[in-house]
């Protein structure tokens, strides 16, 4: 009898670190874009070589074969970036993000100090990179970054990058309702979608939302037009009044149901 029990508990263990393995890498491949589409390639082809076999076909075969074969080193070799990116973000990954543990109030605070650094800066033309840690840990920038360790506000936002200080053209990253560091550097993105026109901010605060689910937000030195980038999509140009919005739909404490019905949406925007 207490065998049985032992190797049901065993069992039950065995199968829920392997749910959990599972669970983080589908997770962080699903907040990185290119992780997601290399996931999608390793899909097709395996759907491919069952068609294959089920319909018995000898070319489409031969070719899958060598793909099969050679296919893991040439991901190795050219998505390397990406492959150390998903590892890092496995052991950086928090189980609750920062934002989650604020109160209403501390949630409409923060918003406040930084739409209203962002309304100031847009309008003398400061140039911004601030970003808002989630789920996602940054710990990997903020170690390479000068430390700040202060609470955010409007005024401390604005003399980061005022353009006399030697950080302000680095990002700022906050955790939570504090301002943890500035100065910070993120990777660029390659995509080919962003607008030439636009600078480095820009395309450091699009790679980094590639790569995490941190909300990114940046003004421009030469427009004062202010973006923000989310789940690798830039939203180019908007409105203050926008601008809170979005950040106060963002920084929502999300639930299971939350996660559950944005896959659903994911879903169904793949079958359209």
């Amino acid at each position: 009898m207490n065998i049985n029990v032992l190797s049901i508990i065993r069992n039950l263990i065995d199968i829920f670190i392997v749910w959990a393995i599972f669970y983080y890498i589908f997770k962080n491949i699903k907040n990185n874009v290119k992780l997601a589409l290399i996931f999608k390639g390793v899909i097709f082809i395996v759907i491919l070589n069952i068609i294959s076999d089920l319909f018995n076909l000898v070319t489409v075969q031969v070719l899958l074969q060598y793909i099969i074969e050679w296919g893991p080193i040439a991901l190795i070799v050219v998505f390397q970036p990406e492959i150390r990116t998903i590892l890092e973000q496995l052991g950086r990954s928090q189980l609750l993000g920062k934002h989650k543990t604020l109160t209403v109030d501390e949630r409409e605070r923060l918003v406040y100090e930084i739409v209203n650094a962002c309304e100031y800066m847009s309008r003398e033309r400061i140039g911004a990179l601030i970003v808002l840690e989630r789920d996602v840990s940054l710990a990997n920038y903020i170690e390479k970054a000068k430390k700040v360790y202060a609470d955010l506000s409007s005024d401390l936002l604005v003399a980061i990058f005022y353009e006399g200080n030697p950080l302000h053209d680095g990002g700022c990253i906050i955790q939570g309702d504090r301002i943890t560091c500035a100065g910070a550097v993120f990777p660029t993105s390659s995509s080919t979608k962003i607008n030439r026109n636009l600078g480095t901010r820009h395309r450091a605060a699009l790679g980094l939302s590639e790569e995490t689910d941190a909300i990114n937000i940046v003004v421009s030195e030469e427009t004062g037009k202010i973006s923000i980038c989310i789940k690798g999509e830039m939203l180019y140009d908007l409105s203050l009044d926008d601008v809170r919005m979005l950040l106060i739909d963002e920084l929502k404490p999300r639930t299971e149901e939350d996660y559950e019905t944005e896959e659903e949406e994911d879903i169904y925007e793949e079958e359209k």
